[in-house]
């Protein structure tokens, strides 16, 4: 009597999910190996110059020190810097999404709705492949005045076109029932872009944006060409100079003095890490978007 309910239950517990377990183990297993290099960087950069050279810092801190945090925001032009990429983000990421909007729209439309959509995309797409080269960029920057200027580091890279191949192939994922009830409504194309396009666009446009923020903030060699005066230098400039360069002509003598007493390591690592913070706590707000679009379920029937 006391067998057969005991069998039941046994037969009725779910199987072990293998596949998950593993799957799951192997995902925290690439989460560790994202975070484990900048939680690394982060205990050197609060470790000691000889800890550091020594090889004994692992993921925390040995020795625990604010030198190298202390060397980097003593300096004015760290900040200058700072500012001058903040401007770059908040200059050239409206200007990318909004040229990247205007642009995917018409070329996500239908030959016959755009007669010459193929030509302008093809147009695009070469851009991708082949450019004048280095010395016509400069001299088009410089015959346009821009030199030592923010637009500089701005309007060149104003059209991203991998941004519009990813954006207007979201927009050809937009149910097209969506755009044909707007039309009977009255709405005109403009209308449709920013009422319908747009907003159900937000998981890709959010992503797109958080592309431009990381290329904004992170270029380094535009800076060093299309700067003269170093005050102007945008932040990874700044570093690119000090850091890889060695190059200290605007380093004062105490600065020389502190930099003498700071490992390599600890410097670069703070550097990094103080460069990265902005882009990282910039993620959390557009996380969100990134888990699922808001296409799914808009059309019934």
């Amino acid at each position: 009597m006391t067998t057969k309910p005991a069998a039941a239950a046994r037969s009725s517990r779910k199987p072990f999910d293998w596949f998950a377990a593993l799957n799951t183990a192997f995902l925290i297993i690439i989460a560790l190996l994202c975070i484990l290099p900048l939680v690394h960087i982060v205990a050197v950069s609060f470790s000691s110059s000889t800890a550091a050279a020594a090889g004994y810092v692992k993921l925390w801190p040995v020795d625990f020190t604010l030198a190298s945090y202390e060397f980097t925001a003593g300096r004015e032009g760290f900040w200058t810097s700072m500012l001058t990429s903040l401007k770059r983000i908040a200059l050239g990421t409206p200007l990318n999404l909004l040229l990247t909007i205007l642009v995917a729209y018409p070329l996500s439309k239908e030959s016959k709705q755009f007669r010459f959509r193929v030509f302008y995309a093809w147009i695009f797409f070469l851009t991708m492949l082949f450019n004048g080269g280095l010395i016509p960029w400069y001299v088009t920057i410089k015959e346009l005045g821009l030199l030592d200027s923010i637009w500089a580091l701005v309007l060149p890279g104003a059209v991203p076109v991998f941004s519009i191949v990813l954006l207007l192939n979201f927009f050809r994922e937009v149910p097209r029932e969506l755009e044909e009830a707007a039309v009977m409504d009255g709405a005109t194309q403009w209308t449709t872009l920013w009422r319908i396009y747009v907003p159900i666009s937000m998981p890709a446009i959010a992503t797109l944006a958080l592309f431009s923020m990381v290329e904004n903030w992170n270029s380094w060699f535009d800076g060093l060409i299309l700067m003269g005066d170093p005050s102007n230098y945008p932040l990874q400039s700044y570093i690119q100079t000090i850091v890889i360069q060695q190059n200290f002509t605007a380093v004062s003598r105490e600065d020389i003095m502190s930099l003498a007493q700071i490992s390599d390591r600890t410097l670069r690592s703070s550097q990094i890490f103080l460069a990265s913070l902005p882009i990282l706590s910039a993620y959390p707000f557009l996380q969100k978007y990134f888990v699922k679009g808001i296409v799914l379920g808009s059309v019934k029937g």
